[in-house]
């Protein structure tokens, strides 16, 4: 019993200590290829998606971007249309403004976790707390495909 309460609190200690991590050190990798996707991703999110500024998104994205999101249309262009209705320009900040988690690299993949607080459905005057997730692909040094788990609208 000891040694179960033991390995729960240090794994309590490990993980209220990667949730407390900077956003910068999140950032951080020895590989600097993953390093350099991670940020690509990073500036991205901050940039293009809270920052509203759709102009950088060539910048950002390849021509021929997939969309797994059932609600986004696939391609450049398309994201840009779809996200062109309700972004608004605002100024640029050095974080996500959204509460995030992680970030991972592995590969040409990067995965954004968030934490997200939703309504109760069968309360709805409470919240819960989960976690949402991205996942984007990276090819060239720019944004290739998106996956998250969106159910169609």
């Amino acid at each position: 019993m000891k040694k179960t309460l033991l390995l729960l609190g240090f794994t309590f200690l490990l993980t209220a200590g990667a949730f407390a991590q900077s956003q910068k050190a999140m950032l951080y990798s020895k590989d600097p290829v993953l390093a350099k996707n991670k940020k690509i991703v990073y500036d991205f999110w901050r940039l293009v998606l809270e920052g509203g500024h759709l102009d950088l998104a060539p910048q950002y994205m390849i021509e021929t971007y997939i969309q797994h999101n059932p609600n986004v249309p696939t391609g450049r262009q398309g994201f840009l249309d779809f996200f062109g209705k309700f972004a608004k320009a605002r100024p640029i900040v050095d974080t996500v403004q959204e509460p995030l988690i992680s970030i991972v690299a592995e590969g040409n993949l990067v995965v954004l976790s968030f934490k997200d607080v939703r309504p109760d459905p069968k309360d709805h005057t409470k919240t819960y707390t989960t976690t949402s997730f991205d996942m984007l692909r990276i090819e060239n040094g720019k944004i290739a495909e998106h996956w998250d788990s969106a159910l169609k609208e």
